[in-house]
Order: C-alpha cells, then structure tokens, then sequence
C-alpha cells in the first residue's frame, strides 16, 4: 500500500513553479487512484516564503473533483487559526461534493508567525480549539445554537452523519486527552510514548470508547521515493528535500517532529537515513514488507514533476506487485 501527500512547496529555486506543480498534483491523485494509493493528503500553512498550501480545503475540493473513491485527508488542519463557523460551511460542502470521503487532522499549530498573520493569540490556542471544535460539532447537527452571545445555523449539513471525520494531530499529552474530550481518534508522531496510554486512560475516566489512535514508530519513513540510480537521484532530489527539511527545522523551535533535522547538507540529510529517503526498487520491496505501508511526499520541497513521476511509476510498475499478499 501506499499514501501520497502534497504540500505544495515551491522554492525560488526550483525549476518548476507553482502552476505546474498544483496542476502535477491533481494529475498525481488521478493516476494515484488508479494505482492503488489508499489515501491522498494535503497540509496547511500560512505566510511560508516557498508558497507552502494556504488553502488545503480547495485543493482537497480539486482532487475531490478530479477523483471517485480515494479518501482524501487533510493533515493538518490548524483549527485556531479559522472561524469556525465558516470552516464547518466549508467542510460541510466539501463533505457533500465529495460523498464523505474528506477527513481531517485537526491540530492547534506551532508556528508563532502563522498565529500573528491572522492576529490570532499563540498562547490561547489550545483554548481556541475547543471553542472552534464545540462550535463546529453543533455546526453540523443543522440546528440552530448559540455561539458568541447570538443564535446561528449552517445548512447545509454535511452528508456524513454528525460531521467529517476528524481526528486531533499533536505529540503532546494535552493532545491526546482533547481527543478524548471530544470523542475524536488520534494521530500522534510517534515521538512520545506515553501519548496511547495518556489517550487511553482519559477515554476509560471520560466513560468513552477509545477511537482510532496511530502513533507511528520513529523510524518511519514521510517522504520515500524509488529510484533505479539512486546515487543520481539524490543529486537531482537531495536539494528539494533538504529545502523540505531544514524549513521544517526552522519551524520546529518549540518542539519536534518526524521531519526534523539538523542536516546542513545533502550528504547529511543521506546519511541521516531518517524520514527523506531514496529507495533502490529491491530496498523499496524490503520497506514495503517490514512496514506494509510506504508514505510518498511526490512534489517534495517543489521537486519538478518530470523528476517525481519516474519514481511513481517504479513505485506501482515494480514494487508494489512483489509486495501484494
């Protein structure tokens, strides 16, 4: 199996600019669905110099559009930073247009500037969020309901019954008892391991059955490509994902992720062999058999399509079938 995520980077040195590279996405997800990718996701930020997605829930509506029936994510979804009665009109429509097979990643987000764009309090986020998710579940029972003192409505609701699905992204312990709070699934990074108990245990004292709750190993994987050459792929990839990383890295001053690196080249980030990596076809077959799953990022740090899809297409000509069964 694997998962195709866009982020829509599109550094000043890349060779390939923004219209090409939204326009090689939506193709990607086409072509995805066709060759068995389980599931396509996109991210949000705001402000980033490489033009990173702003706008995640059009780009999730294009795909939705472009595709029948594979699940579209998006991974995450800064709830703070939105109004929510707006984001539930949004989603609600998005849910319809697409038969429900939108979910979401909600997370409270970590990049001060981003919090400072919209004149959003950084440090009364986490308060935020549960005023936004309590506003958008009421949102979606079509009814009407007090918010801020007056009373609202959104119609249409969504076709899914009760709302999208949502899980609470994060690696913080708070995370993981907001899920619970809000009877929400869990997406952790994998980086604290007490975060499944800590969501477990305030489950069971909230009197709520456990959801969903994914915490991958460390040594996962988020951006892996196939390559027949891969010492000249890492020529040719190694600048877009160290772009991808070391931006990360700046980002990531209150804490830490998959992604993160204190890689100061190429060779660094190669020789880390951490979440960026290049995969021969027979390494690829290996990965995908130890981990069943293999998470592509195709357009990664603006990598030109006509560099990325040859890696796709080893991916579903030659890997995955020696993995099935």
């Amino acid at each position: 199996m694997f998962l195709m995520r866009f982020d829509m980077r599109a550094p000043a040195f890349s060779s390939a600019p923004p219209a090409e590279l939204y326009a090689a996405a939506l193709e990607m997800a086409e072509w995805g669905e066709k060759n068995g990718c389980m599931q396509i996701v996109v991210s949000e930020h705001h402000g980033s110099e490489d033009g990173y997605l702003p706008s995640p829930l059009v780009l999730a509506s294009a795909i939705a559009a472009r595709t029948k029936s594979i699940p579209i994510q998006l991974a995450a979804l800064i709830v703070p930073l939105h109004d929510p009665l707006r984001l539930a009109e949004d989603m609600a429509v998005l849910d319809i247009l697409s038969g429900g097979r939108v979910s979401y990643v909600t997370a409270v987000g970590y990049v001060e500037a981003e919090f400072e764009m919209f004149d959003r309090s950084f440090r009364g986020r986490g308060k935020r969020m549960d005023h936004c998710l309590t506003a958008m579940h009421s949102a979606w029972t079509g009814e009407p309901f007090e918010f801020e003192g007056r009373s609202v409505r959104v119609a249409p609701k969504p076709l899914t019954p009760g709302g999208p699905a949502l899980l609470m992204g994060g690696n913080s312990l708070q995370a993981a008892r907001r899920a619970a709070h809000f009877d929400m699934g869990l997406l952790a990074q994998g980086l604290n391991p007490d975060i499944e108990e800590t969501y477990r245990s305030e489950c069971e004292k909230l009197g709520k059955p456990p959801g969903l709750c994914i915490n991958p190993p460390p040594q996962t994987v988020t951006s892996a490509f196939v390559a027949e050459d891969v010492d000249r792929a890492w020529s040719e990839f190694g600048p877009h994902l160290l772009h991808d990383a070391q931006a990360y890295a700046r980002w990531m001053t209150r804490g830490t992720s998959l992604t993160t690196t204190a890689a100061a080249s190429v060779e660094e980030l190669r020789a880390q062999q951490n979440s960026y990596q290049i995969f021969s076809v027979d390494e690829a077959v290996d990965y995908v058999k130890q981990n069943g799953l293999f998470l592509t990022h195709p357009l990664c740090g603006g990598l030109p399509p006509k560099l990325a899809w040859p890696s796709l297409e080893l991916l579903a000509s030659e890997v995955l079938p020696r993995t099935r069964g």
